[in-house]
């Protein structure tokens, strides 16, 4: 979690910057781009080690992460769509980076960096409600 907000953090440092200097400064659009692909690879990577610790069903691709979050009740409902876009744009970044298009990630950028911190409260959530299970078994 503390890499999500790290990344989170570094993408909020980016946010005032306007569209054309965001094209414009290959420095500054490569930094976002991976610095998103890093932050969603974080989601990923909890959702995968919650769902091994739990003993989930095993999910086919990345976007299934989200989706046995979501029918296990980790993550609510209403956040799925946006986590699905996520785990489409890391495979976007990642497979098919020829055709990144500025201004969807700058869109990104100015409008969905809370989808990481949702993703995050949601996990938190979870668990403290685990823990608050584990302990009244006690």
């Amino acid at each position: 979690m503390k890499l999500l907000n790290e990344y989170v953090n570094d993408l909020l440092e980016l946010q005032d910057v306007d569209l054309q200097t965001y094209t414009e400064n290959k420095l500054i659009h490569r930094t976002v781009e991976r610095t998103l692909h890093l932050a969603v690879e974080a989601c990923l990577d909890i959702g995968q080690h919650i769902i091994a610790q739990e003993g989930f069903r095993t999910p086919e691709a990345n976007k299934d992460v989200f989706v046995v979050l979501s029918e296990e009740e980790v993550v609510p409902p209403g956040l799925l769509p946006r986590l699905i876009n996520m785990a489409k744009f890391r495979n976007l970044i990642v497979h098919d980076y020829a055709r990144i298009d500025n201004s969807a990630v700058f869109g990104i950028l100015k409008r969905h960096l809370g989808d990481f911190d949702a993703f995050a409260q949601a996990i938190v959530r979870y668990l403290e409600i685990r823990q608050e299970a584990s302990d009244a078994v006690e």
